[in-house]
């Protein structure tokens, strides 16, 4: 299978796609103004227990009250009274495994871990594990010995990933007192840092994609930023020098995603149907903890019967939900809807191929057996709001049956146009004529655009422009 990495890199966010055999199958977006806090390091301050939910609320100092569950503690295991395990006011160190999403507030641990390329580092735990996809006893076996030795020098847990395997021993032991210093310059940043602060960042998207993505079945990793292309070439010869030479620049004129399609897949993700090879198609609906998917045959028929018409797009229809569940970062609990099937080994089979196409996923998955009405029961974890949140808004017509493009990504697409149309000197004022449900956003952000391109900016109301479009006019 071909993989590729193609970065994007504008003024106001950087995209990171994964490609396999030319298609889209993972994407991350981190903008600038909703900068991402997941696997960050705070020194937060408790600010309320609450004993019957056998939990607490930690402030991290940035909106929403932070959630942290019992089992979230590092207290000794004998301990059940949540009020003997923490004190209200005082301060902790806390680290983000869940993003807010929707109305809910960030989920914190004090269970800290450490991602590095070949292992993660967990100081407080005392646990050796190794990954499910390492499947060969005699890997398994001399990892587990690697490790084991390394905890002699580290105390802590150490869980070797996907990409240890047939690692070097001293790559791996070099990571792990990597990995340890880093855990002691932390430490040492919460002992002098104020109450409700930042102590650690995590990578950016391309450097975690760089970290978890970039190995040797990758063929080439294509960045369109030559800034970019300096920061992660200097990464990955400190990590993986041997990869540098699949690195490259991008120099077409064109957009980077627009040149590979990608732009138009992303259009398609906004959407809630999903078209299949054999001409059936996906209903994907999505609620806030829970996503339903409907399967649909649409015009494609079997020539022998409609047992084959339902199986043959059923299972095209299982590796391509595995495929939008990771596109669209869709989590929580997830009820496929298939097309009813009267054979027993064909609803086996299906449920086969779903569950290895979800293979490829890095967040957990757990599913269950096809019902006889031929649903499919699954959970997936999510740690990051999804591409339809993060992409989308509440409709104002429709009072919350759909989306339309956030004003956010509207913002965005403007500052591209303006930025791909290299208008150097311009010293009058540009126009910008929107809908008038989005200029209130623009005009908030005019010291923005005008520390962005050197230029004065009128801001315009427009009805007549529907509400994801707009107009730029040089006068």
């Amino acid at each position: 299978m071909k993989k590729e990495i193609v970065v994007n890199r504008t003024l106001e966010e950087t995209k990171v796609a994964v490609l396999e055999d030319g298609r889209l199958f993972d994407l991350f977006i981190e903008r600038r103004e909703s900068e991402k806090i997941l696997n960050n390091i705070y020194k937060g301050k408790v600010q309320n227990i609450v004993p019957a939910l056998n939990s607490d609320f930690v402030d991290l100092c940035f909106g929403k009250s932070a959630y942290m569950g019992a089992g979230d503690i590092v207290a000794p295991k004998h301990e059940k009274n949540i009020e003997k395990m923490i004190k209200q006011g005082q301060d902790v160190m806390v680290q983000v495994y869940k993003e807010p999403i929707s109305t809910k507030g960030p989920k914190v641990t004090m269970d800290i871990s450490l991602p590095g390329r070949l292992i993660v580092y967990m100081p407080f735990s005392n646990n050796i594990g190794i990954s499910k996809n390492i499947e060969d006893e005699k890997e398994h076996g001399r990892l587990k010995k690697i490790i084991s030795e390394i905890k002699k020098d580290t105390p802590g847990g150490i869980i070797a990933r996907t990409e240890a395997e047939d690692a070097e021993e001293d790559e791996i032991k070099k990571e792990a007192k990597y990995l340890a210093r880093l855990w002691g310059s932390i430490v040492s940043r919460f002992e002098k840092a104020p109450s409700m602060s930042m102590i650690h960042k995590d990578l950016g998207v391309v450097f975690q994609t760089v970290r978890d993505y970039f190995t040797e079945n990758v063929e080439l990793m294509h960045i369109d930023s030559q800034k970019e292309l300096k920061d992660v070439s200097d990464f990955v010869k400190i990590i993986s020098p041997e990869l540098s030479d699949k690195i490259v620049l991008y120099e077409g004129r064109q957009s980077i995603f627009k040149a590979y399609g990608i732009e138009d897949e992303i259009s398609r993700l906004r959407s809630n149907k999903a078209r299949l090879k054999s001409g059936g198609y996906l209903i994907i609906q999505e609620a806030e903890s829970l996503c339903a998917i409907d399967v649909n045959s649409g015009k494609f028929t079997a020539k022998s019967s409609q047992e084959d018409t339902a199986f043959l797009t059923n299972i095209d229809a299982a590796q391509e939900i595995a495929r939008q569940l990771r596109l669209r970062n869709i989590g929580g609990i997830i009820v496929i809807d298939f097309i009813d099937m009267k054979k027993s080994a064909n609803r086996q089979k299906v449920l086969d191929v779903l569950r290895a196409a979800t293979k490829g996923d890095k967040a957990k998955i757990k599913i269950w057996p096809i019902t006889r009405l031929g649903l499919i029961e699954m959970t997936r974890e999510r740690k990051r709001e999804s591409l339809f949140s993060l992409l989308g808004d509440t409709c104002p017509m429709c009072r919350g049956l759909g989306l339309v493009m956030s004003k956010e990504s509207i913002f965005i697409r403007v500052c591209d146009d303006i930025e791909q149309m290299k208008v150097d000197m311009h010293h009058g004022s540009v126009k910008i004529k929107l809908n008038p449900d989005v200029v209130d956003y623009f005009c908030e952000r005019k010291a923005r655009l005008k520390e962005l391109f050197k230029m004065d900016f009128d801001v315009k109301s427009d009805p007549d422009i529907d509400r994801e479009d707009y107009q730029i006019i040089f006068g």
